[in-house]
Parts: structure tokens; sequence; C-alpha cells
């Protein structure tokens, strides 16, 4: 309880950060989307839009896949990533409305916006699905076969969400935070569950 309570403190004095490093925030930002390869746009709306299905997707197949095969172990590995996933939506969804931060490109007009966004801006919902998901995987299923492609597949989300002018670069990093927090939370809590049984 008291690992949660500390991440709880610290997201929120990241939070209250926000607003005094909005200069930083948004220089970082012009760069990365005035810089952007417009050629690549097409490829980086694509991936950007794979984060949420792949994020809830995964862990329910796994566990269909886990019950079809009357498999424990990957029934508890699904029921891991199940947790670390609800885990973190709840804590973005609970900041996005809590600080409701504007969105860029609604605050400087120069911000081109190339793909969707509607809710607040603070944390990236898309970079915490992504990292969630990742972080867990390579938890779960440890091996350069699903590390790589898992945190490869994340920081082009990241990117992605900057690069397309909808995030800024602290609303990514706490994203980073709160997904790869949420997905180490839970691998403690069941990696202690597993060591007392």
């Amino acid at each position: 309880m008291k690992t949660v309570k500390r991440f709880i403190v610290l997201l929120l004095i990241l939070s209250s950060t926000v607003i005094s490093a909005q200069n930083a925030d948004i220089e970082i930002l012009k760069q990365i989307n005035h810089n952007r390869n417009k050629a690549l746009d097409p490829f980086f709306r694509g991936i950007t839009h794979t984060a949420g299905p792949i994020a809830f997707s995964v862990p329910l197949i796994l566990l269909g896949l886990a019950v079809y095969k009357k498999s424990k172990p990957l029934k508890q590995k699904s029921v891991y990533l199940i947790f670390a996933v609800i885990t973190a939506v709840l804590i973005t969804t609970s900041l996005k409305y809590t600080v409701n931060r504007p969105r860029p490109f609604e605050t400087y007009s120069f911000i081109e916006k190339v793909t969707s966004g509607g809710s607040p801006s603070f944390p990236s919902g898309h970079t915490t699905d992504a990292f969630v998901i990742a972080t867990a995987l390579s938890l779960a299923f440890p091996g350069w076969l699903v590390i790589a492609p898992s945190f490869l597949w994340a920081f082009a989300i990241a990117y992605s969400r900057m690069g397309l002018g909808v995030h800024y670069p602290v609303d990514v990093l706490v994203g980073i935070m709160i997904g790869s927090g949420s997905a180490l939370f839970w691998f403690y809590l069941r990696k202690k569950g597993l060591e007392k049984s």
C-alpha cells in the first residue's frame, strides 16, 4: 500500500509541474512537430491508433488461449496483463480530467495537428496504453523476441503523439511512467504472491 501511495504522490507532483514547465515543453514539441518527416505522417497516423486495440486485445486473446489450452501459468499471466492495463487506464483517465490540460494545438496555432486528439492532454493515454502492455508483456514473457518489438512499437507511439501534434513531451513522459509503473506494480505483487504460495 505504501508503494501505491508513493506512486500517486509522485504523479501529483509531476502533474503540478506541468504548468511551470510549459515553456520548455512547447519548445521541444515545436521542434519535434515542425521538423518531422512529413512523408512518414501516414505511417505514424496508422501506428498511433494501434495502442488501445493492442493493449486491450492482447491480454484477452492470451486469456482465451489459456482457457482453450487449460494452461494455468498462461491464465495467471493474462490476468496480470489485464490488471496492469486496467490500472494504467484508471490512473490516466483520472489525471486527464483532474489536470484538464488543453491539447497543444488548441493553445498554440503553430502546432500542426495531424491526427485525432479529443480528451484533455495530460497524460497521453495512447502512450500509457503502449507502455503498460509493452512492459507487462516483457515481464511476463522475457526474451528479446517479445521485448525488442514491444518497446520499438511503444516508443514509435510515444513519438507519434508529439510528431503528430496532439501531446506535449511531458504528457508522453508521464504516460510512459504510468504505463511502465502499473506493469511493474502488478508484477511485483504477483511475484510476492507466487513466493508466498
